[in-house]
């Protein structure tokens, strides 16, 4: 082979290397950044109302002649361990435990918090904190449920809640638009039932309610409300429920947590934990 069919070959390998390098090159630029871990660094204080005291403020206090109303409470790990002897002293008839966030925390308080409030003869239930930015409704209803959030026959266990307020973490939605996070709701409520066999409540604000789900009256003839307003009275609802069954109206009180009354004697309680 003479020197010049052999320099021609030599240049044909070094471009076939060259285009081969410069493909894989191409190929990295054109892909999209590495996945990031969705971010928790605030499970450990987000909790019921949290969001809305922040984006919608105080406006008074509660009536104090408020009748037929039963005292309640919720909490999360971010009260510790609660001394649920004194709570059940102070008033306490129902109360609500965070138990889990998104898909990537569970209140490590849960425990003594849970099983706390029913050994003081607190009828309790959990909560589950939404996080629709990191995955889908019926896989964070199934998370909820493995976790603590399930329900029981047993006369003293309330069906599980589902926190949607504003997100902590960016956009208020959550970067969805209203279509998108009702179905998301839709998608973890219609899971919470087939699994839990109960329907879950909802707790919200009726200004978050109309800004993110566009006002949506899908949910008020399946999904009992547990409405959070910090004035003398509990407003305006969200569209579709003509009423509400819990009222969150103080951030502090009384009692350990958040404020609550049952829109109802102790016997509604009741009969919403037996089901």
């Amino acid at each position: 082979m003479s020197r010049t069919v052999a320099g021609h070959d030599e240049q044909r390998r070094w471009r076939a290397r060259l285009a081969g390098v410069l493909a894989v090159l191409a190929a990295v630029a054109a892909a999209p950044p590495a996945w990031a871990a969705p971010d928790y660094s605030l499970a450990d204080t987000n909790y019921a109302g949290t969001q809305i005291a922040r984006h919608e403020g105080v406006h008074g206090s509660p009536r104090a002649d408020v009748v037929d109303q039963t005292l309640g409470h919720d909490v999360s790990g971010h009260q510790g361990a609660v001394d649920w002897a004194a709570a059940a002293g102070a008033g306490a008839k129902f109360a609500y435990v965070k138990a889990t966030e998104g898909t990537g925390f569970v209140n490590p308080q849960f425990g003594q918090q849970y099983d706390g409030a029913h050994a003081a003869g607190i009828i309790r239930g959990a909560y589950h904190f939404a996080r629709p930015d990191v995955s889908g409704g019926a896989e964070q209803a199934e998370y909820f449920i493995a976790h603590g959030g399930g329900w029981r026959a047993d006369g003293t266990t309330l069906p599980g809640a589902l926190d949607i307020e504003y997100n902590p973490y960016g956009d208020v939605c959550y970067g969805k638009n209203p279509a998108d996070l009702t179905a998301w709701i839709a998608d973890f409520t219609r899971t919470y039932l087939a699994k839990a066999k109960r329907s879950a409540l909802i707790y919200t604000s009726t200004a978050w309610w109309k800004r993110c789900t566009g006002n949506t009256d899908r949910f008020g003839n399946t999904d009992p409300l547990w409405l959070a307003r910090y004035g003398p009275d509990v407003g305006e609802l969200p569209a579709g429920w003509d009423k509400h069954s819990i009222w969150q109206f103080a951030r502090g009180g009384t009692l350990p947590g958040d404020q609550n009354y049952y829109n109802g004697p102790l016997g509604r309680v009741q009969a919403l934990a037996k089901g």
